[in-house]
């Protein structure tokens, strides 16, 4: 689709003007996060959690002044171009959103989620939910307030799921785990009993140093392109994130656990996938609303194609093994199809960053469910860790024997971020889809894998889906680029021949 080009507008340019300012305070946010998560010693988070507060706050009073609200509704009568009405959207959407919630509930929300990050790292270095069960109350008791303060036409959970996905409902994720698990059961059973696919393998259990990785996982990007030094880094962090703190300044982290390599390299991958979406966004949507990717889940679309459709194929795992041979001694004793069959291992298993792809989508659910609960019946945080038990087992037949194990795995209920796990199972699913359109498209994709040429298929994201920023809502913008809606389908079908 061509759209036409830059802000020609005056109101428009004075709008962004105005939002200049909004965009730093994001931007000081963004770093203050990061330092947070990568660098910041542990008795640093009262100060910092005050500094975020007041920000949010200063960001929030920016946004909502008179004259700028003013501005976004006057220029809406006006003939604007396609990036003049994305600009439009996009501020008419937050405006509401801001106006929904009181300053000090956006300071308290804030404050409360930086403490509850420190708390949760703290409850998992000891194995103990205790540390973190009041805050996860704090958390519960907010995200309800905000629902009540958003509003809703069927349930809370639709206001809190909107704002990570927008015009997305619980009806749409309901029918999304409704085909999974008509679906994907019955291949994941099939899988299990025909044991043609290994549940194990002896590479998890192999030790390396961190510096012999982080060669490994240096070259890997290089190979993708990714600017190391120049508009990128990456870090170490408990669990793997990436930020962006402007199109010219993206970054990523990892782990480094000293065994089971396959982790560290897929974590890299993944938050790449992110980070390119990032990185390849029109400069022209510079310091604007729109410039960032339009929903979380559009974005884990990018991250799990680089993750699952490149990271476990078969090209990928012979384009790489000589720098794992380089690096890792213990390679000698294992093959490249030893490495495929290493990566694409499944069994249920406890943790939801390490799951397989067919195991997956049922960690997700899982957290759908209880994060429905939370809202909707008056539970309290003490209730959970023996529900999340229940859940596993019944959806996958394991359970958890440690609070890491089961609900201190995740960083995002310290977060705040209730209605965000759906994002994860739409980006996996949406990934799927993706790649039956690119390779459609690219014909000789293997190939190119095969050599570690990404040019043609970072061109084609870009093109189709990273240009676009956030000018259009994520269904639109699927429905543009792919030619059909959303369709769960394409992973069912993309599961079934990889592993059947």
């Amino acid at each position: 689709m061509v759209i036409q080009m830059g802000f020609e507008n005056s109101t428009i340019k004075e709008i962004i003007g105005k939002y200049r300012r909004i965009w730093a305070i994001n931007h000081a946010e963004s770093v203050l996060g990061w330092d947070m998560e990568v660098n910041m010693p542990k008795e640093g988070i009262l100060e910092r959690s005050v500094a975020q507060g007041e920000l949010s706050v200063l960001s929030q009073e920016f946004m909502l002044k008179p004259e700028f609200v003013n501005l976004v509704e006057k220029v809406k009568d006006e003939n604007l171009n396609e990036y003049e009405r994305g600009i439009v959207r996009v501020l008419s959407r937050e405006i509401r959103i801001l106006k929904a919630f009181p300053p000090e509930f956006v300071r308290e929300m804030s404050e409360v989620t930086s403490k509850s990050t420190k708390a949760w790292e703290e409850a998992r270095n000891h194995d103990d939910f205790s540390k973190f069960e009041p805050w996860l109350d704090k958390i519960i008791n907010l995200s309800r307030r905000a629902a009540d303060y958003l509003g809703y036409e069927n349930e809370p959970y639709d206001a809190l799921l909107d704002l990570f996905e927008e015009g997305t409902t619980t009806k749409d994720v309901e029918n999304m785990f409704s085909v999974l698990e008509k679906n994907l059961k019955p291949i994941l059973d099939k899988i299990l009993n025909d044991g043609k696919v290994p549940s194990a393998h002896p590479l998890e259990g192999e030790s390396y140093r961190r510096e012999e990785m982080e060669k490994v996982n240096h070259w890997i990007l290089e190979k993708f392109g990714f600017p190391l030094g120049m508009r990128s880094r990456i870090d170490v962090s408990p669990h793997p994130f990436t930020t962006q703190f402007g199109i010219k300044d993206v970054r990523i982290t990892t782990r480094y656990e000293g065994s089971d390599f396959r982790r560290t390299v897929l974590s890299t991958v993944h938050e790449f996938g992110h980070a390119l979406y990032e990185l390849q966004q029109n400069e022209e949507f510079m310091f604007t609303p729109i410039a960032g990717g339009v929903s979380l889940g559009v974005h884990e679309s990018q991250s799990r194609f680089w993750e699952n459709i490149i990271g476990r194929s078969m090209e990928f795992i012979h384009l790489i093994y000589p720098v794992l041979k380089e690096n890792l001694s213990f390679m000698n004793k294992y093959s490249p199809e030893d490495v495929y069959l290493y990566f694409n291992m499944v069994r249920p298993d406890l943790i939801r960053t390490e799951a397989d792809m067919v195991t997956y989508n049922f960690h997700i659910m899982l957290r759908f469910k209880l994060e429905r609960i939370m809202l909707n019946e008056d539970i309290k945080a003490k209730e959970l860790p023996e529900l999340w038990t229940e859940g596993m087992e019944e959806l996958l037949g394991v359970r958890p024997k440690t609070y890491n194990e089961g609900i201190l795995q995740d960083i995002h209920w310290a977060h705040g971020t209730i209605g965000y796990f759906p994002t994860y199972s739409i980006g996996t699913l949406l990934s799927a889809q993706i790649a039956y359109h690119l390779k459609s498209d690219i014909r000789n994709f293997d190939s190119l894998v095969g050599r570690g040429e990404f040019k043609p298929i970072k061109e084609w994201l870009r093109e189709k889906i990273h240009r676009y920023g956030s000018i259009y809502p994520p269904k639109e913008l699927i429905k543009m680029s792919l030619g059909e809606e959303f369709n769960p389908e394409y992973f069912i079908k993309y599961v079934e021949k990889k592993y059947l």
